[in-house]
């Protein structure tokens, strides 16, 4: 009898304890047809747009249709383990990845999970994947260059710290090239590199850790690998992500590059989940809000006022044309977005001009203002030279021998400046480097080399100027300009080494 009371009072004490206590409400749903990673949810009443709902199996998904009767979602993980009637719970997160400094050196996939199997990550914060861009009050004007250490590129299209620079051509025309060689030359310097690769072959992006590997980049770069064998949900999110992370350092007052490639795989990842979740398709079966896709991303990327931390995230996206079809959907999308674009021409690859940089074609809206004054000194004319020699070039293919002496000396001195233009991958060179062999080339000291030695007598001139005259190049990197007395003794060098030059 005893033990039946104390049983009761223990009963009734419990229900004291818990009397008034907060009824815990989750908001939960059913599956009610599942595919092609698509999962349609009945019963999420309260779920929002961008939401991370929790699926069996610790799979996760993300709201994306908000309909009358149910709600689409698309799986970020393998949704052959999703059945009908599984249940389905919302966060009330909307979808966040983890940022900071840990991730300098890593592999991670679009939801921050590593990939190189160095162990896990160990960040304390972490931050939406879409944010509202900085408006024009919180931004102040680009005038810092991103030093690519690429002859073509810091001369005449200069790219600026928070710009949106875009790289463009066909396949197989050296678009990637670009940007890894610019994260190679940040080696030593201030700039956090992102590369975010959407859709590439796992081998691809295995290749490129590897070359930043080898080359010591990765001390300061971060890979947002979403591989072709990804399903489209984290193809779609992994551009946002990797922005993400750089906005981090941003707003530290830190400068970052965020590298997208590419874009075009990226809206074909859209345009698949778009399609499944059966909003109405429009040009080339793209949603509507296409353009939207890639201008929330776009201007994400800043310079920031002093006020607001003086930090800058600078983009460069690609986009692979088909058969150089640069009036296509997205990219004159992309192109209307950006702040300037580097065209990549197949032609000039094809002939030995890489980078193959159309000039003509390229253009940098920030121009000279992201140059520094010792670039602009020597590379003033050079566009303009060179863009009025591939015009000539085509002339004179009809008949050579009844130009006049002014047209010939200039065909003569294009054909000396694209090939001081070329450049092999993975060599990225100093400013003062840069500087010493354009003021050689625009001052005349390589009018008489012949054109299949310029490339021997170029370094032959930098081996030269390393040993006989290290402080130029020192001097020109220090001071960022020409001085007159810089100027004098660059003159006197090139001098001396023309007169003992044997190419």
């Amino acid at each position: 009898m005893a033990t039946r009371s104390q049983d009761i009072v223990s009963v009734i004490k419990e229900e004291i304890e818990h009397f008034g206590a907060a009824v815990a409400i989750a908001n939960v749903g059913t599956v009610v047809e599942v595919g092609d990673g698509i999962a349609r949810v009945h019963g999420l009443g309260a779920a929002e747009y961008n939401e991370l709902l929790q699926f069996p199996h610790d799979i996760m998904g993300l709201a994306l249709n908000l309909e009358e009767d149910n709600v689409g979602a698309v799986i970020l993980g393998d949704c052959s383990q999703i059945k009908e009637g599984d249940e389905v719970r919302s966060t009330g997160r909307v979808i966040e990845v983890p940022v900071g400094d840990a991730l300098i050196g890593r592999v991670v996939d679009p939801l921050g999970r590593p990939r190189d199997g160095k162990g896990p990550i160990k960040t304390e914060k972490t931050r939406p994947v879409e944010r509202v861009a900085p408006n024009v009050v919180a931004r102040q004007p680009v005038d810092t260059p991103v030093l690519t250490g690429i002859k073509a590129i810091d001369s005449m299209i200069p790219i600026g710290r928070g710009q949106r620079e875009l790289i463009i051509g066909d396949r197989f025309t050296g678009k990637s090239a670009i940007p890894i060689d610019t994260i190679i030359a940040q080696k030593g310097g201030d700039l956090i590199c992102i590369y975010v690769a959407i859709g590439q072959r796992t081998s691809r992006v295995a290749q490129v850790v590897g070359t930043l590997e080898k080359y010591g980049a990765m001390e300061h770069t971060i890979v947002v690998a979403a591989d072709a064998a990804d399903p489209a949900p984290l193809q779609y999110i992994a551009p946002y992500s990797g922005c993400a992370m750089g906005e981090e350092f941003m707003e530290q007052g830190k400068d970052a590059l965020i590298i997208y490639d590419d874009l075009y795989r990226h809206a074909w990842a859209y345009r698949q989940l778009s399609l499944l979740l059966r909003r109405p398709p429009g040009r080339e079966a793209y949603p509507g809000d296409i353009f939207y896709l890639h201008s929330r991303l776009l201007e994400r990327a800043a310079r920031l006022a002093p006020e607001y931390g003086g930090g800058s995230l600078t983009a460069l996206p690609i986009i692979e044309t088909q058969a150089g079809d640069m009036s296509a959907y997205i990219p004159t999308n992309v192109i209307s977005i950006t702040d300037g674009q580097i065209y990549l021409e197949p032609d000039l690859f094809n002939a030995g001009i890489r980078p193959a940089v159309n000039v003509g074609l390229s253009v940098s809206r920030v121009g000279g203002s992201a140059q520094r004054k010792a670039m602009r000194q020597v590379a003033g004319k050079l566009r303009l030279e060179l863009a009025q020699f591939r015009e000539l070039e085509a002339f004179a293919k009809f008949g050579a021998e009844e130009l006049d002496k002014a047209t010939k000396d200039q065909l003569e001195r294009g054909r000396r400046i694209t090939e001081v233009l070329k450049q092999p991958q993975y060599s990225p060179m100093s400013l003062g480097k840069q500087v010493s062999i354009l003021f050689a080339v625009t001052n005349g000291y390589l009018d008489d080399v012949p054109v299949e030695k310029v490339i021997v007598w170029e370094e032959n001139f930098h081996r030269f100027m390393e040993t006989s005259h290290p402080e130029i190049e020192q001097k020109i990197n220090e001071d960022m300009e020409i001085t007159p007395e810089t100027e004098e003794t660059l003159t006197s060098a090139a001098k001396e080494f023309k007169g003992g030059s044997t190419y």
